[in-house]
Order: C-alpha cells, then sequence, then structure tokens
C-alpha cells in the first residue's frame, strides 16, 4: 500500500493506535503475540513512521471507550453518571459503543479495537461466559485494559465493580422469612443478565435452607409483556411476597397484585432492587435493596484510572455495600 498511515497499521492489525505506537518505541511492553502481528502489517503494507507520525501516535489519547447494550435502563443512566463525573475530573473524554446481537459484538469489538481509545468500561451484562473470554482475550492482545462495571463473572482476573447481589438477594429473601412470609417468588427475567443469575442464586439458597421451593417468576422488563404475564399467573397462585429483580418489574407487579384484591404489604410484601425514580413514584412507595449505581460507575472509572496509569491495585474486583430503604410496600 503506497503512503501506509499509521492509521491503516492499527486498522488491518485491529489494535488501536497507541498499541501500534508502542510496538514502535516500547515494544517489550507489548505482548509476543499482538507485537508480532502489528509487526507483519507494518511489513506487508510497507509502513515507514516519520517522526511526526511517531510523536501522534504516542501521545495519550485520554479517551476511555464504554461498551454497552441498553441505555433505556434507569441503572445504566446512573451508572453513566458516575463513570462521566470522574472522567470529567481527569479531564477524559468518552466514546460509547452500543451492542446488539451477537454478530454486532464481534463487529463492535472490532471496532472498539481500532479506536483510539486508552481502555474500557463494559457495561454489557448479558454474555455469556464464552463471549466474555472472547473479548477480553481481543482486549488484552490489544493492550487495552478492560474493567467490568456491574457486570459480573467468575474470571477473578478481570478487574470489575459491582455489588454482591447473590448476597443482597440472599439477605433480603431471609428477612421476608424471618417475617413469617413463605409464598415467596423472585421476579426475575427471560432474558439472561449476570447481575439477575446472582441475585436468583441467593434468592434460591435462602428459599432452600428454610425447606420450600424456590420460586422464579421469569418474565420481561417491558411492562407490556409483563403485566399480562403477571394477571393471568397469579389470579389462581398465592404469593405472599415478591422480589423483582429491577426496581420497575417490582412496580409493575404490584399494580398487578392490588388490581387482583390483595393489600399490600399486609396481604403481599413487595420488594424491588436499585432504589431507581419508579420506588418513590409508586403507590406504596416501593421498598428497595439500594444498589449504588452511580457509585460503581465512579468507582470503575477510578480503577480504570489506576491501571492506565500503572498505579499500584490492592484489589481489582471491588465489590460495593448495599442497603435496604424501607418504605410501604414491605
Amino acid at each position: 500500500m503506497p503512503n501506509a498511515t499509521i492509521y491503516d497499521v492499527a486498522g488491518k492489525a485491529q489494535v488501536s493506535l497507541a498499541t501500534v505506537s508502542r510496538v514502535l518505541n516500547n515494544p517489550d511492553k507489548v505482548n509476543e503475540a499482538t507485537r508480532e502481528r502489528v509487526l507483519a502489517v507494518i511489513k506487508e503494507l510497507g509502513y515507514r513512521p516519520n517522526a511526526i507520525a511517531r510523536g501522534l501516535a504516542s501521545r495519550k489519547t485520554t479517551t476511555v471507550g464504554i461498551v454497552l447494550s441498553d441505555v433505556t435502563r434507569a441503572s445504566t443512566s446512573q451508572l453513566l453518571g458516575g463513570i462521566i463525573d470522574i472522567a470529567k475530573k481527569y479531564n477524559y473524554s468518552i466514546k460509547l459503543f452500543s451492542i446488539n446481537g451477537e454478530l454486532d459484538l464481534q463487529e463492535t469489538i472490532r471496532t472498539v479495537v481500532s479506536e483510539q481509545v486508552d481502555g474500557i468500561l463494559f457495561l454489557d451484562d448479558e454474555l455469556a461466559s464464552d463471549q466474555m473470554e472472547m473479548i477480553n482475550k481481543q482486549f488484552d492482545d490489544a493492550n487495552i485494559p478492560m474493567v467490568l462495571t456491574n457486570v459480573l463473572t467468575r474470571d477473578k482476573k478481570i478487574p470489575s465493580v459491582a455489588v454482591d447481589y447473590e448476597k443482597a438477594s440472599y439477605e433480603i429473601t431471609k428477612e421476608l422469612l424471618e417475617k413469617g412470609r413463605k409464598d415467596i417468588y423472585l421476579l426475575s427475567t427471560v432474558r439472561r443478565y449476570s447481575v439477575n443469575v446472582e441475585k436468583e442464586a441467593g434468592y434460591s439458597l435462602a428459599m432452600k435452607e428454610a425447606g420450600l421451593e424456590p420460586r422464579i417468576f421469569k418474565t420481561s422488563g417491558d411492562i407490556a409483556i409483563n403485566t399480562p404475564h403477571f394477571t393471568e399467573y397469579f389470579k389462581n397462585n398465592h404469593v405472599d411476597a415478591a422480589i423483582g429483580v429491577r426496581d420497575s418489574i417490582a412496580v409493575s407487579f404490584m399494580n398487578v397484585i392490588e388490581d387482583l384484591g390483595y393489600k399490600v404489604p399486609d396481604e403481599c410484601a413487595v420488594v424491588g432492587f436499585q432504589n431507581t425514580k419508579y420506588a418513590k413514584l409508586s403507590r406504596p412507595n416501593l421498598t428497595c435493596v439500594d444498589t449504588p449505581v452511580y457509585d460503581i460507575g465512579a468507582v470503575a472509572m477510578r480503577l480504570l484510572t489506576k491501571i492506565m496509569k500503572n498505579e499500584e491495585i490492592d484489589n481489582i474486583n471491588i465489590k460495593l455495600p448495599h442497603t435496604v430503604i424501607r418504605r410501604k410496600s414491605a
């Protein structure tokens, strides 16, 4: 390729401009596989870096990429708020990358890798373990640090910031059991979210310890879908407590159950997860497991900053505390 540029090299090698720069200026800081791939592309394209190009490529981009799948959830906007506030303090700019489906996942990751970003905050919590391994490997090969933000994985080598959702779900279920509730349902989602998997695990453990069968009702976060689901099922099935994996699901359920003649909280206690604006807008106000989503975003941005600056880090898997906000629904 005549007059090949550093951008051509980065795009073909599927790495960032910063990685190409490190290969040229500090090759010992790039893992062997990535280094060899970049050098092979440089040779193939006949790229000859000049002093200006080297200086351009080696400067810090001060840009963080955020990968997410759904911007409509209230929790996502809170996460972004925490991230952006900390990013501003460090004069970082933000690039958003949206994923929608398996094919889009692969294409998005390729796009992210080819962009000039210093690090990645990963907010998509719908991925299976093999997908997460693939993504982590691609970012690792490209020397782009990644922090999972309110996303859970069993791989403790991947930096992450979240809440111990299994513990939180276990504790709120135990509290409802101690109050004498027995027909307790967990209102979860058909779509797989890593945080909901943990909530289901904590709830199930508490129910089994009490000698009760776990009752996980899976539906959608869309009110147009979950309202008829709840109405049809609970016309003929008794419930005296329910925990929604999201506030919006809990409020939707509470509206249905009251229409069916239940008195909340006397005959049926309802608890949400998150403590979003929906909790205060509902009637009665919703009792919630308060997960500090804004703080998760802020702490994740701070952790990523430390990694990018090669600062010493005591713990790369941070669990923030949760609390219970007690209102009138339970």
